[in-house]
């Protein structure tokens, strides 16, 4: 491996990605976490504008090919192929595990605008009890 990262410079190896000897098992170092009000709203605009609908426009594409080969296995003399009967349990299991995405994007989506709010209550209200302890310097 010859690729550069946050440890190597342009044109020059990483050794962390190189030589798991130099302080690594090989992986790059994961990246620094951190988190803004304005990255939290990126995301879940994110979620909103881009993820969800293509998951669903995803669904939309996979139903119609589903219903079609359904449709193409299905009885035309009286008895049909297993198939059939195997790719609408499939499909239904698959539907399900789409629509349980769908409410986890959203309650993720939910809580990246909501962790602010969150957060931001729970400052004032640590600063308000502070607050109110006496203090000798209070009658300044």
């Amino acid at each position: 491996m010859s690729d550069t990262g946050a440890s190597g410079t342009q044109g020059q190896p990483n050794p962390f990605l190189t030589d798991p000897g130099a302080g690594g098992n090989g992986f790059p170092p994961p990246p620094y976490l951190a988190s803004s009000p304005e990255a939290k709203r990126k995301a879940a605009k994110s979620i909103d504008e881009h993820i969800e609908p293509d998951i669903r426009k995803g669904g939309v594409v996979a139903d119609e090919s589903t219903s079609t080969a359904v449709k193409a296995f299905g009885a035309k003399d009286g008895d049909g192929w297993v198939t059939s009967s195997g790719l609408k349990t499939a499909h239904a299991t698959w539907s399900d595990q789409v629509k349980a995405l769908l409410n986890r994007l959203a309650s993720e989506k939910s809580a990246l605008l909501a962790t602010n709010t969150v957060l931001g209550g729970t400052d004032l209200q640590t600063g308000a009890g502070v607050k109110r302890i006496p203090s000798s310097f209070d009658g300044y």
